[in-house]
């Protein structure tokens, strides 16, 4: 009868010291007020998370932008991708799968800092564009949103591309077969067939990538300027250079809040369960 309690033991533990204390000390340092020298005191401070929206509203709505921006492209450029390998890789499918994932034996911070050199005024991107005369000498790319979504389109492309990769692979191509017996063009049958099926791919696919986009910091801080800042810089600067742990605990709940709320909608919408009766098949 112990059994199954001893299965769970390890992870309840792990969840209890890395998540669940965690959270509640971030939710009560969310609701404290003093100083890093005076040392911090609860006092139930709601008004934190007033002020710390009201100030970092900017920041905090962009980074949903960017999120959602970043999403929309990464489902656009890995569906294509995932399809083709699925369907027409063959036996080089672990082949084309590994060479995906090559890059990101690489560390996340030096590939994006990778970046930072290609996308540089005169780096080899545009260096040799604007020597060409085919760019004005002003143009840049560097420290604008189309860098940052860049980034974290780049560094989070794999992350959809596997769970759309994994449905599209579950699907029975005597289905297909079937579409096409019945007079269904090769539209019909991908609008009919292959994107029911492969829905659940691209709901954990969203899942993986909208999250840690939105809340990214690293790639808005390298190749970015001061009007692309996200609220994760913001979280980051107020916990490691201004020592404001109040409102860096609670920027950080709102974060997770919002994000809460935008995954609960978007699941409601494309009707989860609908999605996982898919799956389940």
């Amino acid at each position: 009868m112990l059994a199954p309690y001893l299965l769970i033991l390890p992870g309840g533990l792990w969840l209890l010291l890395f998540f669940v204390i965690p959270m509640v000390t971030m939710l009560s340092l969310s609701l404290q007020q003093g100083d890093i020298v005076s040392g911090y005191v609860f006092t139930g401070h709601w008004q934190t998370y007033v002020d710390a929206v009201v100030n970092y509203r900017t920041q905090l709505v962009r980074s949903l932008i960017y999120g959602a921006v970043t999403t929309v492209i990464l489902i656009v450029l890995a569906f294509p991708v995932s399809y083709w390998i699925a369907f027409y890789g063959g036996r080089r499918k672990p082949t084309y799968l590994f060479l995906l994932l090559l890059p990101f034996f690489v560390s996340f911070v030096l590939r994006t800092i990778s970046w930072r050199y290609i996308l540089t005024d005169e780096g080899m991107l545009l260096g040799p564009l604007k020597s060409a005369g085919l760019l004005p000498d002003g143009f840049n790319i560097l420290g604008t949103p189309v860098a940052v979504i860049g980034g974290l389109v780049y560094n989070f492309l794999p992350f959809m591309v596997l769970p759309i990769y994994v449905a599209l692979e579950r699907i029975d191509p005597r289905v297909v077969e079937a579409a096409r017996d019945l007079y269904a063009d090769p539209a019909t049958a991908f609008r009919k067939v292959i994107l029911p099926l492969a829905l659940p791919g691209v709901f954990a696919g969203v899942l993986m990538t909208f999250v840690p986009a939105s809340s990214d910091y690293v790639n808005s801080a390298v190749l970015g300027s001061s009007s692309t800042t996200m609220i994760g810089q913001v979280i980051q600067s107020q916990y490691l250079t201004s020592s404001n742990y109040p409102t860096a605990s609670a920027l950080s709940f709102t974060l997770m809040a919002v994000l809460l709320v935008g995954v609960f909608a978007y699941a409601r919408a494309l009707g989860t369960e609908d999605v996982m009766k898919v799956a389940a098949r």
